[in-house]
């Protein structure tokens, strides 16, 4: 996973929270009420101070009784009414910020379908997965309570601090003593943390990802016997993850005892100094009740500030984390101007390659590229197979026919047309893909294949395609074809995942085919029912086909070698073999220089 995120230094917490701002215009008129009930609610709390004051010198001083219980039934119905007050906070942030939360959920997980597949290539599974779940969890939590209540707890100690000066000066200026001290404190711990909350925040995604690659591989874990090496790499994760946890406890332990500190020492400094000055009589006993009362108020607001800073923190380096995937490039969803023009046009083109340059984005541009200057012609209606050695660029090559990699240089063309020139949504309409390694979702066996359908298809389309795939075995499953495959399909074998893959990719009747070994898992019977079945469907199709067994090329009417990159030789199976040494050797699996008779040649 790339290291792209800012540093702390050069990162500002309050522009980066910034960034939420048009996830949360929606909801900002039930927020800015709730932020409001919230200052109210809480100002309602410093008016208790005031009462006590009265009720010292007034009712308790001329010993009123009738008085204490009249101020005994204000302090309850201020308390009743703080409580009412924050209830209704409570109550107007709870939906809007699940709501929040919910879009910014479902906008990462769409722009993910639209990042293309080298930016998947790049990224750990877990990271993004920490991204839509945790992170925005801390999102959530930081909208609810952090960004109200740093504004709230401003508001009241500063009412509060007003309060007090204006009680007694003298004793408000002791209480304010600390908070230069509190404030230097805050800043050091704003850079500090940030730093350790990132790194946490990376360690949970690093550890996400080795759960679910466990979970996925749990078949490869069990038949290696690898379960104590697995075991020990997630506990190293998870006690480096711990460490950090301690050191952010540790952090935050540290500005909580200043913070908790300092406050707690004014105000013993003050109630000496008062104390004295209501014993010479120059201060009201209700006075200093009031002051220390209302001093005693501001301690949350106060002691809050620590783990508010902390929480806006984490929150920071969870939008950071967010905006990093948000913020990389999409797939364009249209198509854009061709850099050549010109070439066979009309309905006679077929599938072209034209000077076809690639290689991989975060390659060394010095390197050589993947594929290098790949000129192949696929007739309408004609099948090609694509044989080379590993490592050829055979997948890769398939890859570029759907646009899941862009061409670095030179163009392809579909009857004519550049696919540059198409949107995607066009291209891939007309493309149908099965690879090698067959993907399913957690969706029953149907719904995996009309995938590969427009959303008009429907059981007609489904038995054809299953017929063709000699996929006919999902009848006998539970639930036929609405039986729930699992997760990656792992709940069936790697040849009956490859059909019902080959089922989705024909069930469109796409004009154009492109099979990556798409019989590779099968057995030599149903191989050969799937190429009786499949030939039909090549003869309606352009198709380009990986093959590396001699039964797959025999499904093509043309062959092209690929070799380091480059098209190497262009003929029929038998023409390539009586011709071409290296196509010879991969069709005979034998070493290159042993020899190859040419008798054999004509038993293939």
């Amino acid at each position: 996973m790339p290291t792209t995120h800012a540093t702390a230094k050069d990162r500002s917490a309050v522009r980066t929270l910034l960034r939420l701002w048009p996830y949360v215009r929606p909801v900002r008129v039930r927020l800015f009420t709730a932020a409001f009930v919230a200052i109210v609610a809480s100002c309602t709390g410093l008016v208790i101070p005031l009462v006590l004051k009265w009720m010292v010198d007034g009712p308790i001083a001329d010993r009123d009784p009738a008085g204490v219980w009249l101020g005994a039934l204000y302090l309850l119905l201020l308390g009743v009414a703080e409580a009412v007050l924050f209830g209704l906070r409570r109550w107007l942030v709870a939906r809007p910020l699940s709501h929040v939360e919910a879009e910014m959920r479902a906008g990462l997980y769409r722009h993910l379908q639209r990042l293309p597949v080298a930016f998947h290539d790049r990224w750990a599974s877990g990271q993004l997965l920490s991204r839509g779940t945790t992170d925005l969890m801390l999102l959530r939590m930081f909208l609810a309570f952090p960004l109200t209540f740093l504004l709230v707890n401003g508001v009241t100690i500063l009412v509060g601090v007003v309060i007090m000066l204006i009680q007694d000066w003298r004793l408000g200026l002791v209480i304010l003593g600390p908070a230069v001290p509190v404030v230097v404190t805050c800043v050091v711990f704003e850079s500090r943390y940030a730093r350790v909350a990132r790194r946490a925040q990376d360690q949970v995604g690093d550890l996400t990802t080795v759960v679910e690659e466990s979970v996925l591989g749990i078949r490869i874990i069990k038949g290696f016997g690898r379960h104590r090496s697995q075991a020990r790499v997630f506990r190293e994760l998870s006690e480096t993850l711990r460490g950090t946890e301690l050191r952010k406890a540790r952090l935050l332990a540290t500005i909580w005892g200043v913070i908790v500190t300092l406050p707690e020492v004014a105000i013993g400094v003050a109630l000496v100094l008062g104390a004295v000055q209501v014993a010479d009589g120059s201060l009201s006993a209700g006075t200093l009740v009031a002051f220390l009362s209302t001093a005693l108020a501001l301690r949350w607001p106060v002691d809050s500030i620590g783990f508010l800073l902390a929480m806006s923190q984490e929150a920071a380096t969870a939008t950071e984390r967010y905006f990093e995937v948000m913020d990389a490039e999409p797939e364009d969803a249209g198509g854009r101007e061709p850099a050549v023009r010109g070439g066979e046009r009309g309905p006679a083109a077929g599938l072209r390659f034209d000077d076809v340059v690639f290689r991989y984005p975060d390659a060394d541009p010095g390197s050589p590229p993947v594929l290098d200057r790949v000129d192949l012609h696929i007739r309408p209606g004609e099948s090609m197979a694509l044989v080379g050695a590993t490592g050829s660029g055979k997948t890769t090559l398939t890859a570029l026919v759907p646009r899941l990699h862009e061409v670095t240089s030179g163009r392809i063309t579909l009857d004519g047309e550049d696919i540059t020139a198409m949107s995607r949504e066009e291209l891939r309409s007309k493309v149908a893909v099965a690879f090698e390694e067959p993907t399913l979702f957690s969706a029953s066996v149907g719904e995996n294949v009309l995938m590969g359908a427009g959303d008009t298809a429907g059981a007609a389309e489904l038995e054809r395609a299953l017929g063709v795939a000699q996929a006919e075995f999902v009848h006998a499953l539970p639930q036929g074809t609405g039986t729930q495959v699992g997760e990656q399909g792992l709940s069936l074998s790697g040849g009956q995942r490859q059909r019902i893959a080959l089922a989705r990719a024909v069930v469109g009747r796409p004009r154009f085919l492109v099979l990556d070994d798409p019989l590779s898992a099968l057995d030599v019977h149903t191989e050969a029912a799937v190429e009786a079945a499949l030939r039909q469907v090549l003869a309606d199709t352009t198709a380009l086909i990986v093959a590396h067994r001699p039964s797959t090329v025999l499904l093509a009417d043309r062959v092209a070698l690929l070799s380091n990159g480059r098209i190497a030789a262009v003929g029929t199976h038998h023409d390539l073999l009586r011709t071409n040494a290296e196509y010879a050797h991969l069709m005979s699996g034998r070493e290159p220089g042993e020899p190859f008779g040419e008798q054999e040649a004509d038993r293939r």
